[in-house]
């Protein structure tokens, strides 16, 4: 569950990016966040995964007060949720499986249990046959669907997404979308930062709308609702 209750974020620049934001999203839930470029979305979704802190107001994610969230236990605290960038962030060194298993190692599961579960979630995305390529020799999907992999390798109770489809073309979109689908059945809650008008007016999902900061629309079903 993830709740934000009377919280503003304004830079040290001046620039009020959240002003006043009170939203409860449930577990298992599909949420779309749209709105135009500088509306806010990105600081809405770094807040979550506290890469951004509110000036004031509260966060709560899985059961976390985010305000009262030592910077020494954010670590921790991540373990429970998934990022999925725009940019795959992918390490160029490391091959496909170790990109995945390394969001295990770090957390010193066993090897085993490492191997099983990097299989799984290779199988999951249909890319267990990559298993040994390095990033550069993957398509930008397949950069995009191993980024996934490693955003759900750790069993996560939350998804978060920003723009995960900003940098593919249509068609591979849709699968990227396919994936994601498959994850909230599972029951994983997915919150996806997105400005692809098709997919939000196909895949018909909550939407939440930011616009000056604000919450400007929170549909069960709704629709992307701007132009382009």
């Amino acid at each position: 569950m993830i709740e934000m209750k009377d919280v503003y974020k304004t830079y040290p620049n001046g620039v009020k990016a959240i002003n006043g934001i009170n939203v409860k999203i449930n577990p298992g839930e599909f949420v779309y966040v749209v709105g135009p470029s500088g509306a806010g979305k990105s600081t809405f979704i770094k807040m979550m995964y506290r890469e951004e802190q509110p000036t004031s107001g509260q966060i709560i994610v899985n059961g976390v007060n985010l305000e009262k969230l030592k910077n020494s236990k954010v670590p921790i605290f991540r373990r429970n949720l998934g990022v999925v960038f725009q940019d795959f962030k992918l390490l160029p060194k490391l091959t496909v499986y170790e990109n995945v298993a390394f969001a295990l190692e770090v957390i010193e599961e066993h090897p085993d249990k490492i191997r099983t579960r990097v299989m799984e979630v290779l199988d999951l995305v249909k890319l267990k046959h990559k298993v040994r390529s390095l990033p550069d020799e993957l398509s930008g999907g397949e950069q995009q669907r191993i980024s996934i992999a490693r955003s759900i390798v750790n069993n996560p109770k939350v998804v978060i997404a920003d723009e995960p489809t900003g940098n593919l073309d249509p068609e591979t979109s849709w699968e990227i979308m396919d994936i994601f689908k498959e994850i909230n059945k599972r029951g994983t809650t997915v919150v996806m930062a997105t400005h692809n008008r098709e997919i939000v007016n196909t895949i018909r999902k909550r939407v939440i709308a930011i616009e000056n900061g604000r919450i400007a629309r929170d549909e069960v079903r709704g629709d992307y609702g701007y132009e382009g």
